[in-house]
């Protein structure tokens, strides 16, 4: 099986390129597929000197459009059989790759989520995370310990049939929504997690479009 790498990036001039090193070196048949999202810190420009090694693809936008508007391009040209979301800062371990994709190379699920300690964070923002977690389980009956996390992992003909529509971090609220709608099991692992705090671009007011969209999708149309 391929593990195709989604990565949205903007403005990691200073992480990206370690980032990348860490996921080139997880030793599974993968492709990594990045899309530029109108960065001008100069990513744009360490991404130009990284678009050529072996498994690589990157994508670029005109404009800014936010974490969901990236993830909807990078899904759209993926060709692997699993699919994993992977943030471009530092917070997550490329290592844990295999632990996640496991269940689904052995046949038990169809979508893994990472569940992260947080610790490390905020504690608003770790307070955040487990209030937006809480009402997910009650809205949609389901029993997440942490449906923010960034490692989303999906069989491809999951992630084929979810077309998103958020352009911004609420997308994690509609992946999980439409998900749980439409009846699949998230199976959760335990993995590594190192919060950062300097150029955050996630912030406690983030989670009010978080909460509209979990509304949004348990009561409209998926």
């Amino acid at each position: 099986m391929k593990l195709s790498v989604i990565i949205p990036v903007y403005n990691e001039v200073g992480t990206i390129a370690e980032l990348l090193n860490r996921v080139l070196a997880v030793p599974v048949n993968k492709e990594i597929v990045m899309v530029d999202d109108c960065s001008t810190d100069g990513t744009t420009e360490v991404l130009q000197t990284l678009k050529d090694l072996p498994g690589v693809r990157l994508y670029q936008h005109e404009r800014n459009g936010g974490k969901g508007a990236a993830l909807q391009t990078a899904l759209s040209h993926v060709r692997g059989d699993i699919v994993i979301i992977q943030d471009a800062d530092l917070e997550y371990d490329p290592n844990d790759y295999p632990k996640l994709i496991a269940p689904i190379v052995r046949g038990e699920a169809k979508v893994v989520y990472g569940v992260r300690t947080l610790g490390t964070q905020r504690w608003y923002m770790a307070l955040g995370n487990r209030f937006v977690t809480l009402v997910t389980n009650v809205l949609y009956g389901i029993r997440l310990k942490d449906m923010e996390t960034c490692y989303k992992t999906m069989a491809r003909e999951v992630v084929e049939g979810l077309r998103l529509e958020c352009r911004r971090f609420d997308v994690e609220a509609e992946i999980t929504a439409k998900l749980a709608r439409r009846g699949h099991r998230i199976v959760e692992v335990p993995i590594a997690y190192e919060a950062r705090h300097e150029n955050k671009k996630l912030s406690p007011m983030d989670g009010w479009p978080t909460l509209r969209a979990l509304l949004k999708y348990r009561f409209g149309k998926v």
